[in-house]
C-alpha cells in the first residue's frame, strides 16, 4: 500500500489554495491535511496537523513565508516555497532560511506532485522553479556576460565558494571558512561569474542551482 504524504498549504489567495488542493486531490498518494491563509498562525497549525511537507507562499500579509521560515524553520516540516519568481533575492533568502525547494505556482500537477514527493523523501527541488523562467532572463539581461566555452567547468574549490555564496557568506567570511586570502576568494568569485556567464553573485547562485553545482 502506498504511503500517503500529508501536506499543509499556506497561501493568502483563496483561489490559489483551492486550485492546488483540487489538483493534489487527483493524486493517489498526496493529501492536503491543513490550510492557512497567512503565516501568522501557520506554525501552531503545522504542529497540530503534523504534515510531512509544507507548501508555503513567499509573500503574505502579517507574516510572509520567508519570515516564518527565518523564525521557525527548526519547528516546521520540510518546506517548499511557492513563488511567481519575480524576486531572485527572495528565493535566496528562502534557501538560506531553510527552504527545501521552490515551485512556481503555474507548474503542472505532475511537477508539483513530483516536487512534493522528492522533498518528502529528503531531496531538494530548486531547479524545477529555475529552469522555467530564468534561462531567458539570464540571456536577455543587458548585463549578462557571454559564457566561456561550455566545456570549462567549475573547479572543486570554485564549487565550494559558490555553495558558501549561496549561504550568504561574503568574501571575507568565505576566506575564513576555506583558508585562502580574501583576494584569492575574490579571484575565485570572478572566475565563477565568468564561467557561468552572469554579472553578479545572485545570478551566479541561481545559475549554479540550475546547472546542479549546488
Amino acid at each position: 500500500m502506498t504511503a500517503i504524504i500529508r501536506v499543509m498549504l499556506v497561501d493568502d489567495q483563496t483561489l490559489v489554495r483551492s486550485g492546488i488542493c483540487g489538483l493534489l486531490a487527483l493524486t493517489p498518494d498526496i493529501r492536503v491535511v491543513a490550510e492557512a491563509a497567512d503565516g501568522a498562525g501557520a506554525l501552531a497549525l503545522a504542529m497540530a496537523a503534523k504534515p510531512d511537507v509544507l507548501l508555503l507562499d513567499i509573500r503574505m500579509p502579517q507574516l510572509s513565508g520567508i519570515a516564518l521560515l527565518q523564525q521557525s524553520a527548526a519547528l516546521l516540516p520540510p518546506t517548499i516555497l511557492l513563488t511567481t519568481f519575480d524576486d531572485d533575492e527572495a528565493l535566496l533568502d528562502g534557501m538560506r532560511a531553510g527552504a527545501r525547494g521552490f515551485l512556481l505556482k503555474d507548474i503542472s500537477l505532475e511537477r508539483l506532485a513530483d516536487g512534493i514527493r522528492a522533498v518528502a523523501a529528503g531531496a531538494t527541488v530548486f531547479r524545477p522553479a529555475l529552469t522555467e523562467r530564468t534561462r531567458s532572463a539570464y540571456e536577455s539581461s543587458a548585463g549578462v556576460m557571454p559564457p566561456h566555452d561550455a566545456g570549462e567547468r567549475l573547479t572543486a574549490r570554485e564549487t565550494e565558494v559558490l555553495a558558501l555564496m549561496a549561504a550568504g557568506f561574503n568574501n571575507g567570511e568565505i576566506a575564513s571558512a576555506l583558508g585562502p586570502s580574501e583576494g584569492t576568494i575574490k579571484n575565485h568569485v570572478s572566475s565563477i561569474l565568468a564561467k557561468l556567464g552572469v554579472r553578479d553573485r545572485v545570478r551566479a547562485v541561481l545559475r549554479g542551482l540550475e546547472l546542479g553545482h549546488i
